[in-house]
Order: structure tokens, then sequence, then C-alpha cells
């Protein structure tokens, strides 16, 4: 089925905000990336307030997101199980005092969520004591749950983890993903319209809001990642900053809850041969066999470009777009190689070829590992282009309304054309860049003329980073 132009999910990111999420921080398991602090005697043992926006990358495994340890008997924590559910859990004196588990699943990769557990056992009824809200919503429907006692100790005082599990000294069961806007209130059991509110044009739409009047408490923090060689950096006004652990400034992402840029959907590859990283930017293949994998947009018009870089080559890659339609089509000799095999899926091969619906003729340069390569492509205009390291192939000129020569197909228009890439043979890595959070370094710093994305090269003039403020502007 074609993809929505704009990604599924209550996210703000689909709507102008009035406010603006600026930065993300991008959390790698397979770095063992966390954020981690000491805290001290809480404002109240007895309430608290965790908020955070989450987009995922990992699935099928436990993640923690926020937790607080003192030891193997008392510790809280929010994270996702291996069954992709939320689970907000209390520990004291070895006993579980609270457990919210919904019974939702979270596996939309393209989305934001924005999740709040609010916790006050003074509260009379009982199932108020412990809240737990997704996108605004009190959710009511729970896989478990477990009510604390009246006036339960169940603020934990423990060291403060941010994207891990303080496993006892040692951080484990790492999240993958992109965090925003982290919150802990310390005192005060908060709705989630302490932080967010539903757009007033857009009733069922759910974003955040400035949250400048909060009141913290003593173990409270806020992190909005805006100091990217400082992520820990605690904003909230008490100086609780965190320390950063395998975390650098190129984690840093501009992919926000109010302006959601473009990744690879794990849920579309035919991931048993792939890997994913990095926020879903690097891809790499382990298997000998033709994997494909596709991106979380596909726009029907405008003009559009983003970047790859081949990290290790094998054998074979092609990139490209292909129509949502096309998607994990398998050719009649057995290959998912979607931007060669199919008649609406165009790619650039390492080989130097240019590839659609079974042809493949020589083209352009070859490229190998270390290359950088950009596509561009017109959804307008019906025009295709691709770059090796800056230099437009076959003497391409994307702005030339549509009218140039040197572009590396006539696209059919009026689809939803989606980011793709297949590649054959054990070891091929290839690692995107969108705009919001490149999977390699970029050291050039180019914007789109909208002043989204950070690119290696010039964006070509009219063509814009896949996000969803773009895409608003476009009406792609």
């Amino acid at each position: 089925m074609p993809l929505p132009t704009i990604p599924s999910g209550n996210v703000a990111s689909q709507i102008p905000t009035g406010f603006d999420v600026d930065n993300s921080c991008r959390f790698n398991d397979g770095d063992s990336a966390s954020l981690s602090r000491a805290s001290g005697t809480p404002t109240s043992t007895r309430k608290f307030t965790i908020s955070f926006w989450v987009k995922k990358s990992g699935q099928g495994a436990d993640q923690f997101l926020v937790s607080s340890f003192t030891d193997a008997n008392n510790r809280m924590a929010v994270s996702f199980d291996t069954n992709d559910r939320l689970e907000c859990n209390c520990h004291v004196s070895g006993s579980i005092i609270i457990r919210r588990n919904p019974t939702r699943k979270f596996r939309d990769y393209s989305a934001w969520y924005h999740i709040v557990f609010a916790v006050d056992t003074t509260q009379s009824t009982a199932s108020d004591r412990a809240k737990v809200y997704v996108n605004g919503e009190l959710q009511t429907v729970f896989e478990n749950t477990t009510d604390p006692s009246l006036n339960a100790d169940a603020n934990v005082s423990g060291d403060h983890f941010i994207g891990a599990y303080d496993n006892g000294g040692t951080p484990a069961l790492f999240f993958d993903g992109y965090l925003a806007e982290v919150f802990f209130v310390d005192g005060s059991q908060l709705a989630a319209t302490s932080f967010g509110e539903f757009d007033e044009d857009s009733p069922t739409i759910w974003k955040p809001k400035d949250v400048s009047g909060l009141t913290f408490g003593t173990n409270g923090f806020y992190l909005d990642f805006e100091d990217s060689g400082d992520l820990g950096d605690d904003e909230s006004g008490n100086t609780n900053d965190f320390t950063e652990t395998n975390l650098a400034a190129t984690d840093q992402a501009t992919d926000t809850p109010t302006n959601n840029f473009c990744v690879i959907n794990p849920l579309q590859a035919q991931a048993d041969d792939l890997t994913f990283a990095e926020g879903n930017c690097k891809i790499t293949n382990t298997g000998n066999t033709w994997r494909s994998s596709y991106g979380t947009f596909g726009p029907t018009g405008g003009k559009w470009y983003f970047e790859i870089k081949c990290q290790a080559s094998s054998d074979y890659e092609r990139f490209g777009i292909v129509d949502a339609d096309a998607m994990n089509k398998q050719s009649a000799d057995g290959r998912y190689d979607d931007t060669g095999y199919n008649s609406r899926g165009y790619g650039y091969g390492s080989d130097g070829q240019k590839t659609n619906n079974g042809g493949s003729p020589s083209w352009g340069n070859s490229w190998d590992a270390g290359d950088i390569l950009g596509c561009a492509y017109d959804l307008d205009n019906g025009k295709l282009y691709f770059s090796k390291n800056g230099t437009w192939q076959e003497s391409g000129d994307p702005t030339s309304g549509g009218t140039g020569t040197g572009s590396a197909y006539d696209i059919d228009t009026g689809y939803f054309y989606i980011p793709a890439l297949a590649h054959y043979g054990s070891g091929s890595s290839m690692e995107f860049n969108f705009g919001g959070c490149s999977a390699f370094t970029v050291s050039s710093a180019n914007q789109d003329g909208n002043g989204y994305g950070n690119f290696e090269y010039a964006v070509p003039s009219g063509y814009l980073a896949l996000c969803t403020k773009n895409l608003g502007s476009d009406g792609g």
C-alpha cells in the first residue's frame, strides 16, 4: 500500500506548532550510549512526573528510556519490552509497588510519541496514584497493573539514567532511537497538558508546548539537547547536569516532534538479513542475497534531496527511489532489488550503471567505500538526478526546471516515491543522510532553501530535505 505523504501517528510535526522543538538526541544501542547523574534526597518521596518525546529505532528488545536505581530492590523505570509495549514500574524494598503496562504496542518507526508517567501516592483513589499518558490521552487498558498503597514511598532517589538501566553499576538494556524534551518533576504529579496540548485547528493532533512555568523540585531536570557539546545540560535551573557516555556532538539531531525527518523503516525491509543502526539511517546486509529497504516518507510532488555514503562495499549496491506499490516485489529470479527490477523503481549502482525494470545501461561513474552520493528527484517535472562526491553525473542539472540534459531518468509522476536501497552480499553497509541526523559525519553543514537539514554537499536550488515542515510548505 502507498505510504501517506506524512507519517501516520499522532505527531505534532504534521502541523504548524507555534512552539518548536529544535533538537533531539540520538541513542544508538550498539554504542552503549546513555546519560547519567547521581540524585539526592527528593522533594517528595510520594510524587513525581516523567515526561518525554520518543521516536523508536529498535524493536523487539528490552529498552530503557528513563530510570532511577538505588539498588536491585529499589528502582524505577519507563521502558519498552520485547513485545514493544510500554512498561512503567516502581520497585521498593524488593516489591513491585507500581505497574502500568498499556496493552498497545509501539511499532511506528516514522512517528514521535509523547509519554508521561505521573505518580502521587497520596491520592485517595487507588487508580489515580499512577497515571500514564500517550499523546495526551490517559491510558486505561493495561496488560499488567499494580496500584501503590496510600502514601507509599515511590520516588526512588538513586542514580538517574537516560537511555539505559543501571544494572548494579553496569549500564545495560540500552535504548535505540531519539529522545526529545526529557523532564523529571520532583514533588508533583502533572497531567500531560503540562507538557503538550491538542492543536486548536486539528484537535486530534498532540503537540509540545512551552514549559517555562514549571517548578521542578530538588531532583528535577529538563534536557532539551540544544548544546551539542553538552548533551546532558540541565535547563531546569537546578543544574542537575548529566554525564554523557558514548554520546558525541554528532548525536544531536534536528529530527524532532515538531519537524519529523525521514529515516529507513525496519518494518518495510527484508529485515532477516539486514541490521539497522544510527537511528535507522545505517543499513548493513549480513546475508549473501539481494535485500531492499525503504524510507518512511513518500511524497507525490515537489523536489527532494538526500545523501547516502557507501561505508563498506561488498558486491553491488544500488540506491534511488521506488513507488510504494512496487516495494517488496520479488523478481523472476528471486531478487529483492526494487531499484533495479521494477518499472517504477529507479537506481544508481556502484558499478556506474543506472537501473530500472531489469535494465542497467552504463551511465555515470562507479563508486565505492567512502564515496558520498546525492539523489535529487523532481516529482513535478518527472526528473531524477544523482551525484558522486558533489558532482552531478552525466552533466546533470537538477535546477534546470526539468528541461536540462543529464538526468538519470524521466520518471512517471503522481506516485508515492520513497527513498530506497538495494544491496547484495554480506558486509555491504550504507549510511543515509536525510538531513535530520546523518549516519555519517557531515563536515560542510549545508541546508536546503527553507533552512532545514544538514548535508555534506550543497542542496540544489529548489530541492528540499524530507521533513514534515517541508512537506507542509511544499504540499508534497
